[in-house]
């Protein structure tokens, strides 16, 4: 089952995308995980998902670890599918339990009270085909899983 979630192909595109999803992510989960970038840190970031939005402290704590250790695993291609869903159901609950009131556009001139949720269709759709095609080329997935004579052409 393990190399079934690991199996991928040399495919250069889909390891552009996976790395750039993966910093996007490792941005987003400093600043929930350890407060950079501007962000609350763990802490603050399990106080904002357990009070004000009152998510189970274990969905709050899961949350947080797939976008911090999801984004690492996808920069590097480790358990690509595993990483992509987890962001992946972080993406389904950010839309549902706080984008969707403010509208499908993002917030570019100010005029709204909060985000829309066209940023989070488009990780929702980069996560889908990773979960899908695996990591690409240059990964760890793909060194793990390919057989030992086609590791030379990597």
């Amino acid at each position: 089952m393990i190399r079934k979630l690991m199996a991928t192909d040399n495919d250069v595109a889909t390891t552009i995308l996976r790395l750039v999803l993966g910093v996007i992510f490792f941005a987003h989960g400093a600043q929930k995980a350890l407060g950079w970038f501007g962000g609350y840190g763990f802490t603050g970031t399990m106080g904002f998902f357990t009070g004000v939005l009152h998510i189970p402290a274990v969905f709050a704590f899961l949350a947080i670890a797939a976008e911090f250790l999801g984004s690492l695993g996808l920069i590097v291609g480790l358990l690509t599918r595993v990483a992509s869903f987890g962001i992946f159901c972080n993406m389904i609950v950010a839309v549902t339990m706080v984008h969707a009131q403010f509208g499908f556009f993002m917030n570019w001139t100010g005029a709204q009270k909060g985000e829309g949720f066209e940023y989070h269709l488009l990780a929702l759709a980069a996560t889908a085909l990773l979960m899908i095609r695996g990591a690409g080329a240059a990964s760890v997935d793909r060194r793990l899983s390919s057989p030992v004579n086609d590791r030379t052409k990597i």
